[in-house]
């Protein structure tokens, strides 16, 4: 008898997977692309930990597509449009361009967005990514990182943000914090996290000889 039950729960979670699946791979309008009701709240909790959104946050909401949303910060915008709300279809693209000056005649311009598609590129988010000079790589179901080409870097010295050449950041960035490495530099941390290591500022050696000086005086005494 618990051997038959165990077996009937077994054969009800298959098919709940199946249906969840059969959900995002129909070929029908946008509300296909929506969790099911039915199962969503097993996804409400940790259900953004599994996104990066870049400058924004990701907001849960079964009514959107893949069923989350990035919300940009001010001064962000998302890789694929101008204009954040005039596409819902795209809620879930992440906000990894600056609203400053991009020169992109010194590099490629971003693509124009894709079709959504009806099959099983829909969870690779290298689908939808921007990476300017940089290849994508899928390293997590709703998330990726940059790996930019020499002469590149990520913005913000973020892995997952685009790959850009210092020549296509305008001055006015500055003002939303928009760095990049110098240019023998060709990616993010290994981390991801915007770490830069150690550096010596200009006029770091000066104080590092006032260290030194101080140290020697008082073993002197």
């Amino acid at each position: 008898m618990a051997s038959s039950k165990s077996s009937l729960a077994s054969t009800s979670m298959v098919l709940i997977i199946v249906l969840v699946f059969l959900s995002f791979t129909a070929e029908s309008d946008k509300s296909d692309f929506t969790m099911p009701p039915s199962v969503s709240p097993f996804f409400d909790n940790n259900f953004c930990d599994q996104v990066n959104c870049g400058r924004g946050n990701c907001s849960y909401d079964p009514a959107k597509p893949f069923s989350f949303e990035c919300k940009c910060d001010p001064g962000w915008r998302k890789t694929r449009s101008d204009n954040e709300d005039e596409d819902d279809l795209h809620a879930f693209l992440p906000c990894v361009i600056p609203n400053c000056s991009l020169d992109y005649s010194c590099m490629p311009a971003p693509p124009p967005s894709p079709p959504v598609p009806n099959n099983s590129s829909i969870f690779d988010p290298c689908y939808w990514a921007y990476c300017g000079e940089g290849t994508c790589n899928h390293n997590n179901t709703y998330k990726h990182t940059c790996d930019c080409n020499p002469g590149y870097a990520n913005l913000m010295n973020i892995s997952h943000f685009p790959c850009f050449s210092s020549c296509a950041i305008g001055n006015d960035c500055s003002r939303l914090g928009v760095r990049l490495l110098n240019d023998s530099s060709t990616s993010g941390s290994p981390n991801g996290d915007g770490s830069q290591g150690i550096r010596f500022l200009p006029g770091g050696f000066h104080w590092i000889g006032i260290m030194v000086m101080s140290i020697a005086m008082a073993l002197w005494t």
